[in-house]
């Protein structure tokens, strides 16, 4: 082959050589690189804006829910203590105001209109059974560890009209809560005259109500169960002008003057409560503050 023909065959494979690696080149890039027109990316940074407002719009709502129904919780608990609280101011003013009132034997206090809804309260919530069956079950422990003296002169005063006049009404009117409570004081009144009787104590049975309700108080009794009892006291004529306290004074020195040792004195009121005791148990019962009359 000639000089020439030589020449032209290194310049044709040199020529080959570089549209391979032009050609391999641009192959590469067009593989690496993304091009894009400048409307998709406009679309594209949009879409991603809206994604944003959309996800910061929900958190901002989720987070106002939120505080929405804390506030809410908020509020009940503080209308619930607010109620709370209510009660029981209105509580501490009544029971203040009747305890001055019984202990300076108000027979005919009436009950100020802000007290009855206190009352229904402190009945419906359970607080007067609670504290009526904790007085209930010292009775029953402190005559567990004792015996009346042999002879008989042991007596126990016994309040009936806790048992028998009711100290408020159970017609329906103030509800179930309120008739519940009556029966369940009768029961635990009844439970204590039959252990006590049981037990071997002379009752002496004490009542607020004149001489002329002897024959309805004894059929009452009967009815209940309630019988064997020493001695039925109740109001003569004179005793009906007298303050109940010193009635009260006067029947238990009676008593005391036939021979008998009164060991104890069961009562929800102060009238028979106060005087002079001489090793005598003296158990108070709760009281809802005020008897609920019953409106005509």
């Amino acid at each position: 082959m000639s000089a020439y023909g030589h020449e032209m065959e290194r310049e044709y494979s040199a020529s080959l050589s570089s549209g391979e690696e032009s050609d391999m080149g641009s192959e590469f890039r067009m593989e690496s690189v993304i091009y894009m027109s400048s409307f998709a990316a406009t679309v594209f940074v949009g879409a991603l804006v809206t994604v944003g407002v959309l996800l910061m719009t929900s958190i901002i709502s989720l987070v106002v829910m939120l505080q929405s129904c804390q506030s809410k919780s908020s509020g009940t608990i503080e209308m619930s203590k607010s109620v709370d609280e209510y009660y029981s101011d209105r509580y501490e003013y009544c029971r203040t105001g009747y305890l001055h009132a019984e202990l300076n034997n108000f027979e005919l206090y009436s009950v100020p209109e802000i007290c009855k809804d206190v009352i229904l309260k402190y009945i419906k919530d359970g607080h007067y059974m609670r504290e009526l069956s904790i007085v209930v079950s010292t009775i029953e422990d402190y005559f567990k560890n004792v015996a009346p003296n042999v002879g008989g002169a042991d007596v126990v005063l016994m309040d009936i009209d806790d048992l028998l006049i009711h100290g408020f009404h159970h017609n329906g009117r103030h509800g179930s809560g309120v008739k519940e409570a009556e029966h369940l004081k009768h029961v635990f009144l009844l439970q204590i005259y039959s252990k006590l009787r049981s037990g071997g104590w002379s009752l002496v049975l004490c009542s607020r109500e004149h001489e002329k309700q002897r024959s309805v108080i004894i059929d009452k009794l009967i009815a209940a169960r309630c019988e064997g009892w020493s001695k039925l006291i109740m109001r003569s004529d004179e005793d009906m002008k007298k303050d109940t306290r010193e009635y009260f004074s006067k029947q238990k020195a009676m008593v005391q003057a036939n021979g008998y040792n009164i060991r104890a004195v069961i009562s929800s009121r102060m009238d028979i409560l106060v005087g002079p005791f001489i090793r005598t148990q003296l158990f108070k019962l709760p009281n809802p503050f005020m008897t609920l009359e019953e409106e005509s």
